[in-house]
């Protein structure tokens, strides 16, 4: 028998995207078939970042599994917009995604608001974020169509409820009250709207970029349906020892989240194409490792096109 010594002393589970996104892929599935022809989403590839290549090649390959149709322009940049107007005018477009970084500046917010809303499956138009940010979850009084979630932040808030970060036992909407979360990442894209959406869910959530760090919480009184933002002066080395999920984000291949920080049980999810969290130090601390979300963004995308189509035309979205 092998002595105790030779036992580790700390174990981590490491989740895999793909087992998240398995029961989403299987829902899509079944519900393609319920559309007269297959939906067809297009995507936008103006760069050369290998990493929305893969992204892009990816998507195509879940498109077409779950039964519906994918076609990837590649165009310059300076002609996106042009294309982008051209596929909101196509009927036979019923959704458009562009993989960003185009430009790496404001233009690209600008080219988030060249989507038309009745075809953004990625949720980044302005009506889907200020819905988002203030709380609101449908877009009609009769509740009867729901709002267009970013489909990156959906992604996360997904994989924290198949890992029972979300309490069920409270009621909706408030299943996160309790959970302290660190996202390192403050984008316009994910780090922020995720770190909204993880607030009004209940989470006291600290947004760590590199101008510092902001807590955002659930509003109270008049401004309950809204998060509120504060700045701090606090430190990475303050809030991530206390936080029950730390959410990493980093566009660099040079970072790596300090394990040392990670409070021993915590939750780790990085949802960078670079690996924020060292593959070893970190399973000495967390009690879960997600090292990547791509194809659970990419079921929520997805779905994200199935509402939108049923939108189009005038029917209750099946999921």
């Amino acid at each position: 028998m092998a002595s105790s010594e030779a036992q580790p002393s700390h174990y981590c589970k490491v989740v895999f995207a793909s087992k998240v996104a398995e029961p989403f892929i299987t829902e899509l599935k079944k519900v393609s078939s319920t559309f007269e022809k297959p939906l067809k989403l297009v995507g936008f590839l103006a760069n050369k970042d290998p990493a929305a290549r893969m992204y892009a090649e990816w998507t195509g390959k879940t498109v077409t599994e779950v039964g519906f149709d994918f076609e990837l322009r590649e165009v310059d940049k300076d002609d996106l917009e042009d294309a982008i107007v051209d596929a909101n005018l196509d009927r036979g477009v019923n959704g458009i995604m562009v993989y960003f970084p185009v430009f790496g500046n404001r233009q690209d917010q600008y080219l988030q608001q060249v989507v038309s809303p009745s075809k953004d499956v990625e949720g980044l138009c302005h009506q889907y974020v200020m819905n988002m940010y203030h709380n609101i979850r449908f877009l009609d009084d009769e509740q009867t169509m729901k709002s267009i979630l970013p489909c990156t932040p959906l992604a996360i808030v997904k994989i924290l409820e198949f890992l029972g970060v979300y309490n069920k036992i409270i009621n909706y909407g408030n299943r996160l009250y309790g959970k302290t979360i660190t996202v390192v990442n403050r984008s316009e894209i994910v780090g922020r709207p995720l770190a909204a959406l993880l607030a009004n869910d209940g989470a006291k959530v600290y947004s760590v970029d590199i101008k510092g760090i902001q807590l955002f919480t659930r509003g109270a009184g008049i401004r309950k349906r809204k998060h509120e933002v504060t700045d701090v002066d606090l430190k990475l080395e303050d809030v991530a020892p206390q936080s029950d999920v730390i959410i990493c984000g980093v566009p660099s291949a040079n970072y790596k989240f300090p394990s040392e920080l990670i409070r021993d049980g915590a939750t780790c999810i990085c949802f960078s194409s670079d690996k924020n969290f060292d593959s070893v130090t970190v399973k000495q601390h967390a009690g879960i490792y997600v090292p990547s979300i791509g194809k659970v963004t990419i079921a929520m995308l997805l779905r994200n096109l199935v509402r939108l189509a049923s939108y189009q035309n005038g029917t209750p979205s099946p999921l």
